[in-house]
């Protein structure tokens, strides 16, 4: 679909709903007429009935191939992004997803929408693996720069959707600001671990490493600039690690 994500505006319609009656007891049941949803009713709580006199469904629970169909469009959408370049569209996405272009739009209906629900599955993947790095790395030197690794991918899968989709991030302060804090405690989390145990240097704060991080990551463009990243954060996490001077 030319221009990206998009998504137009509709108001449902209340066919023969007679708004001015919207104090009715909910105990009425309502046989004469087909059920629809009266917003006075739903404003001050009434409950609406279904013809057969049992109250009427709002909601449904998502269905096991809608969910199943959302994940796979979230990992190929990290696939295609990550890797970049003109090959990254949204019909790349739904084709390596195996489903319509019509599926990605019924989850995803605006570029932002994709945008952020790609990047917060990045984050909790990235919390996700520091706490299992945590609890079963004896070596927490490695442990950090496997995280650390393991980030590229973020922050690769970012910069493609950031090229590709154009997301606007009006309004999203408050997202960025609750991703970018749980991945601070990530690091602060694996630098506790190194410098508890005397293998990791206890001068340098956790939100400088992070920064740190970021700023090796962005400065690289280019083909082949995340071979350059690892390359370089492999520099940074040697000089974190604290070095046993070896015996006289």
């Amino acid at each position: 679909m030319p221009g990206g994500l998009g998504g137009g505006s509709f108001a449902p319609a209340c066919i023969g709903a007679d708004l001015t009656r919207g104090f009715v007891p909910a105990e009425i049941n309502i046989r004469r007429h087909p059920p629809f949803i009266n917003p006075v009713a739903v404003a001050v709580g009434f409950r609406m009935y279904e013809m057969d006199g049992e109250p009427k469904k709002t909601s449904r629970k998502p269905r096991a191939d809608s969910i199943r169909n959302r994940e796979k469009l979230l990992e190929a959408a990290a696939e295609i992004f990550s890797a970049g370049g003109p090959d990254a569209s949204l019909e790349a996405v739904a084709k390596t997803a195996g489903v319509g272009i019509g599926t990605l739009y019924r989850h995803f209906p605006t570029r932002e929408s994709l945008f952020q629900a790609v990047y917060a599955r990045e984050v909790d993947e990235l919390v996700t693996l520091a706490e299992t790095f945590c609890a079963e790395s004896n070596d927490p030197v490695a442990a950090l720069r496997r995280w650390m690794h393991a980030s590229v991918r973020m922050v690769a899968t970012k910069r493609g959707m950031l090229t590709a989709l154009a997301p606007s991030t009006d309004g999203s302060a408050e997202f960025f600001a609750e991703r970018s804090a749980r991945l601070r405690k990530a690091v602060a989390d694996l630098m506790r671990r190194g410098i508890d145990a005397g293998r990791l240097r206890s001068d340098v704060p956790p939100e400088e490493v992070m920064r740190a991080f970021l700023a090796i990551c962005y400065m690289q463009q280019g083909d082949g600039w995340q071979a350059t990243v690892t390359r370089l954060l492999d520099v940074f996490v040697d000089g974190l690690a604290v070095t046993t001077a070896a015996p006289d």
